[in-house]
C-alpha cells in the first residue's frame, strides 16, 4: 500500500487579541529540545508568524489522524511556551503585516518578488504519496491534473483576508498563485520532459532553486513521492485525513490507468486555471467545474464524481467508507470556511473567531 505523509502550516496567534505573533524562532527552539524523541519534524516558514510540521509516512488513515492530532498538540505546547497559540487557519482573519524570517534565501525572495513575499502569510497542506519511480510519478501528475481542484474546495479554510470577508472559500490559493511558478501545468509525457522543464525554469534565473517549483502537484525533490499542494490547511484533522485519503486514491487510480496504457485527458492549462478559481471561490457552497466534462455542476455532484473515479483504489486501501462519510459530513455541515463564517455571523468578532479556531485546532476528537 502506498504511504502518505502530510505537511501542515499553522498560524501563531495571540490568545488575547487573535493577531498573528512573530514567535516562530522561540517555538522552533522549544521544539528542537525534543527532536531526538520525535519522528515528526517542525520547521520554519517564510514568515515568523507561522510554523510547519511534517509527519512521517504512514499507511493507515487512522494512524495519520493520530499523528496529526499529536503534532498539532505538540506545536500548541511549544507555542504556549512562547506566549502564543497555534491556529489551523489558511489566512489570518485579522489585519497583519508579517515579519519575514532571517536567512539568505528569504532575503533573496524579498529582493526578487517584492510585495508578493509580504503577502504570503498563508498556510497550506501538502500531501506526499509514495511512487515507485519518477516515471510513475510523472504519469500520475499527468493524469490527476483535472481532479485536483475539488480537493481545494474540500479544504477551503481562508474566507477572511486583512480584516474582511474575501468572498472566497480559499483566498489563500488566490494569494499563493501570485508566485510565478504556481498553479496548474502542462502534460509532460514522461520523467525526462518533466526534469527538462524544471531545468529550463531554473535556467531563467526567476526561480532560486527546485524548492520554488510551486506546481499544484510535483515530484518531491526530497522524497520518492508525488506532492499535491492545492489544499488549505484544514481546520480539523479529520478533514486533512479526508484530503490525504482522496489524494492517495487519485495517485493509485492514475498509476493503474498508466499501467493499463490509458492516455491522460488533454485538458488545456487555461481550463484548469478556471477550475482552480471556481473551487477557491465556491468551496462547497456553489458550483465546481466537473473534472470530466469541464463544465459547472453542483459541488455535491462533483464530489460524487471524484469518489466514483477513485472508488476501486479507495476500496482496496480500506478508505472508501471513510471518504464517503467525510464528504457527507462536509456537505451537510461545511468545512473550515463555512465554520469561520458561521462563528462570525453568530456574533463573534474576528479576534474571537481566531481564538475559537485555535481551540478547535488542538482539541482531541
Amino acid at each position: 500500500m502506498r504511504t502518505v505523509g502530510v505537511e501542515e502550516e499553522l498560524l501563531l496567534v495571540s490568545e488575547r487579541t487573535g493577531e498573528p505573533l512573530a514567535v516562530s524562532s522561540a517555538v522552533l527552539a522549544s521544539a528542537a529540545l525534543g527532536t531526538e524523541e520525535q519522528e515528526e519534524v517542525f520547521e520554519k516558514e517564510l514568515h515568523q508568524e507561522q510554523v510547519e510540521f511534517a509527519t512521517r509516512p504512514v499507511s493507515a488513515m487512522d494512524e495519520l489522524e493520530e499523528v496529526i492530532v499529536r503534532c498539532r498538540a505538540e506545536a500548541g505546547r511549544h507555542a504556549e511556551r512562547a506566549g502564543a497559540r497555534v491556529a489551523a487557519l489558511a489566512t489570518s482573519p485579522l489585519p497583519v503585516e508579517p515579519s519575514r524570517n532571517l536567512g539568505s534565501r528569504y532575503h533573496w525572495l524579498a529582493e526578487q518578488y517584492g510585495l508578493t513575499v509580504q503577502e504570503q502569510l498563508t498556510c497550506g497542506c501538502h500531501v506526499h504519496v509514495s511512487v515507485e519511480s519518477d516515471e510513475e510519478g510523472v504519469a500520475v501528475l499527468d493524469r490527476i491534473r483535472p481532479w485536483l481542484y475539488p480537493l481545494n474546495a474540500i479544504s477551503g479554510n481562508s474566507p477572511f483576508w486583512q480584516g474582511r470577508d474575501s468572498g472566497y472559500s480559499s483566498y489563500r490559493s488566490r494569494v499563493w498563485n501570485r508566485w510565478p511558478s504556481a498553479g496548474p501545468v502542462e502534460l509532460f509525457g514522461g520523467a525526462d520532459r518533466y526534469h527538462e522543464v524544471v531545468g529550463e525554469m531554473l535556467a531563467t534565473g526567476v526561480l532560486r532553486d527546485q524548492g520554488m517549483v510551486y506546481f499544484d502537484a510535483r515530484l518531491s525533490h526530497n522524497y520518492p513521492t508525488v506532492e499535491i499542494r492545492v489544499a488549505d490547511v484544514c481546520l480539523e484533522p479529520r478533514t486533512t485525513v479526508l484530503v490525504a485519503a482522496l489524494v492517495r486514491g487519485l495517485v493509485e487510480t492514475a498509476a493503474r490507468s498508466w499501467r493499463a496504457g490509458e492516455p491522460p485527458a488533454r485538458v488545456p492549462v487555461g481550463l484548469l486555471r478556471l477550475a482552480s478559481w471556481r473551487a477557491a471561490r465556491s468551496g462547497l457552497d456553489g458550483p465546481l467545474v466537473d473534472p470530466v466534462t469541464m463544465r459547472e455542476r453542483p459541488a455535491e455532484a462533483v464530489l460524487e464524481s471524484l469518489v466514483a473515479h477513485t472508488a476501486d483504489a479507495l476500496r482496496d486501501s480500506g478508505d472508501l467508507e471513510l471518504v464517503r462519510k467525510g464528504i457527507a459530513d462536509l456537505v451537510a455541515h461545511g468545512g473550515g470556511a463555512r465554520r469561520q463564517r458561521r462563528l462570525y455571523e453568530d456574533g463573534l468578532d474576528l479576534a474571537e473567531v481566531v481564538r475559537a479556531c485555535a481551540r478547535i485546532t488542538t482539541e482531541v476528537p
